[in-house]
């Protein structure tokens, strides 16, 4: 069986989470600390905090940013769905804009046409979204969002690794915060570093990182310097709702090992893109993406072909587990009783229409991705 995407456990990884297993912390504990440490090195950011999954990361952001029933929050349509439902646990309003069909991210000039239809004021957040690993331009959005008062959530999720090139050629890492106010990932097992679950929250910004912290957990604290009164040691404070939204020792433990050959992994998912670009580019029925795109952290390698439910059970008979990423949001059910429809946003929804996930993944072999190309070759020519 070949799936679209998969972990890899290496022995390494095994002695990791077997030494946090056998020490005398399984939960907030100091393997916490060191993945955070760790990650926010790797991103190159100044915080970093680790959660239980990425939909934790997402709601705490929306949290920590104060998103009430009076907000309302752009993003994509071509996304998880929790990427909009972070907004909706706050009681805030999701607005959606269409994406450009070339890259499959937000569409800035979208954005700005749905901002300038409404007064300023009117919106208070953007989310794009690093899909599919391909990095966001955050420093046009940064400009549009500080000109209509906006903050910005980046969810980078799909892309650990990647960047864009900046106005000033630098490289510029998804997470980062330089140009968003907070960044989440995920640590999913198809995701390219792997804790089972797990998410994490960078920022730049000390008060957010402080606030999240405290979110994390109850909405507690037991530092001495924010309680109102100290009773002795054992003494805590509960000063806000939060939630239980930590991540285990040995799941930290496993995310730190695998972050050490992270770019290993981004070297071989690039090889991998590169092999389908090569493979598929001169065939008129499949659209692919655009070749290997510096900066791109390929989570996903998609195309896009007019039979895919056929093509879908085709590879599916081959045993080749392809998958589709994503039904628009926008049509969900539960979104389209808050008033959104089919036909809202027609370059999401052509998207759909014929895009396909293929199997990416650092240890996908050239014998497997030649058997998932010449499987995908026959079915279009045949």
């Amino acid at each position: 069986m070949i799936p679209y995407g998969r972990q890899h456990i290496t022995e390494d990884d095994i002695k990791a989470v077997t030494k946090a297993l056998t020490s005398d912390f399984l939960t907030q504990g100091p393997e916490i600390a060191t993945f955070e440490k760790a990650f926010a090195e790797y991103i190159g950011c100044k915080y970093a905090v680790a959660v239980s999954n990425g939909t934790a990361a997402l709601h705490l952001c929306t949290m920590a940013l104060e998103v009430n029933k009076n907000s309302r929050v752009i993003t994509s349509p071509i996304t998880f769905a929790a990427s909009a439902n972070c907004v909706r646990y706050c009681d805030g309003e999701v607005y959606f804009a269409d994406i450009d069909p070339k890259t499959y991210l937000l569409d800035i000039h979208k954005v700005r046409a749905l901002l300038e239809k409404h007064p300023k004021g009117y919106f208070q957040g953007i989310i794009p979204v690093d899909f599919a690993g391909n990095a966001v331009n955050l420093e046009e959005f940064k400009k549009l969002a500080d000109e209509f008062g906006c903050w910005i959530i980046e969810d980078a999720c799909h892309a650990p690794g990647g960047y864009f090139i900046d106005s000033k050629g630098t490289k510029q890492f998804c997470g980062n915060s330089q140009f968003a106010d907070l960044a989440i990932f995920s640590f999913h097992p198809v995701k390219h570093i792997a804790c089972g679950e797990g998410g994490m929250v960078t920022t730049n910004d000390e008060k957010l990182y402080n606030k999240l912290l405290k979110l994390r957990t109850h909405g507690i604290t037991k530092d001495p310097n924010l309680m109102h009164k100290n009773d002795g040691g054992w003494y805590y404070e509960m000063q806000e709702l939060g939630y239980n939204y930590r991540i285990t020792d040995f799941q930290a433990a496993l995310g730190t090992s695998q972050l050490k050959r992270a770019d290993e992994g981004l070297v071989r998912r690039r090889e991998i893109a590169q092999t389908y670009h090569e493979s598929f580019k001169n065939n008129k029925h499949i659209k692919g993406q655009s070749g290997v795109v510096d900066g791109h952290a390929y989570h996903l390698y998609i195309i896009e072909v007019e039979k895919r439910k056929e093509l879908y059970d085709f590879l599916r008979a081959k045993d080749i587990f392809c998958q589709v990423h994503y039904i628009p949001v926008h049509t969900l059910p539960y979104y389209e009783s808050l008033g959104w429809k089919q036909g809202d946003f027609k370059d999401s929804e052509n998207y759909y229409k014929g895009c396909l996930s293929l199997p990416m993944y650092p240890t996908l072999t050239e014998v497997q991705q030649l058997y998932v190309i010449d499987s995908i070759t026959s079915f279009i020519n045949g």
